[in-house]
């Protein structure tokens, strides 16, 4: 599938392997979706700009790579938070905003109910949400990013389902999405399967 990137670390799917299971805690799945979005991080910041920056070691003056900007990091709330805290741990520095969707269970519809930025033009912004499922909020949420006139935005994701990468490829092309797995499909429900059931309510203990 086009702009689709799936990091198969080892411990990357390890973790994940750990998160599906029905019987791991709240607790454990919060720990493990905290280190999982770290290592995704390192794999979706890859091709952030650098640039020479001269400094001196206790040896000698030299020039040294350096970022050349921050990119900023938007989360879908409520379960983005979940990837956010780990990819804050790697970039601590960069700006975030937050977009609220829920899905409307009969239509599957996205609807807004908050939404706060940062500025964003210019940069790199890296949207975050653990499931690409029908890809209706991860449209949703982009189509509000750029808005705001991002350099560039990318989709960082736990799980996506073969339908949710079809739609976010036909209404965003430009968009590239890094996740953990590509899983089979959606249920009637539209649920990811195998998937790992609802990530917020996992996250937050809310089953």
């Amino acid at each position: 599938m086009s702009g689709l990137h799936i990091v198969e670390h080892p411990l990357v799917q390890h973790k994940l392997t750990q998160m599906r299971q029905k019987d791991t805690t709240s607790q454990v799945f919060r720990t493990l979706l905290n280190e999982i979005s770290l290592l995704l991080a390192y794999e979706v910041t890859r091709e952030l700009p650098i640039k020479e920056l001269e400094i001196e070691t206790p040896l000698v003056k030299t020039k040294m790579p350096y970022l050349s900007e921050m990119p900023s990091v938007v989360s879908i709330l409520r379960a983005g938070n979940g990837l956010l805290e780990g990819v804050l741990q790697v970039i601590p520095n960069a700006r975030v905003g937050h977009v609220g969707l829920y899905r409307d269970h009969e239509t599957l519809e996205a609807v807004e109910y908050y939404c706060k930025f940062p500025p964003l033009n210019g940069g790199m912004t890296i949207v975050v949400d653990p499931m690409l499922a029908t890809g209706n909020s991860a449209c949703a949420a982009l189509t509000r990013v750029k808005e705001e006139n991002p350099a560039s935005v990318r989709f960082l994701c736990l799980l996506a389902a073969p339908e949710g990468v079809k739609a976010l490829n036909t209404e965003h092309p430009d968009v590239e999405i890094w996740t953990a797995s590509l899983d089979e499909r959606l249920n009637e429900k539209g649920y990811i399967l195998p998937g790992l059931g609802d990530a917020g309510d996992r996250i937050y203990g809310t089953t």
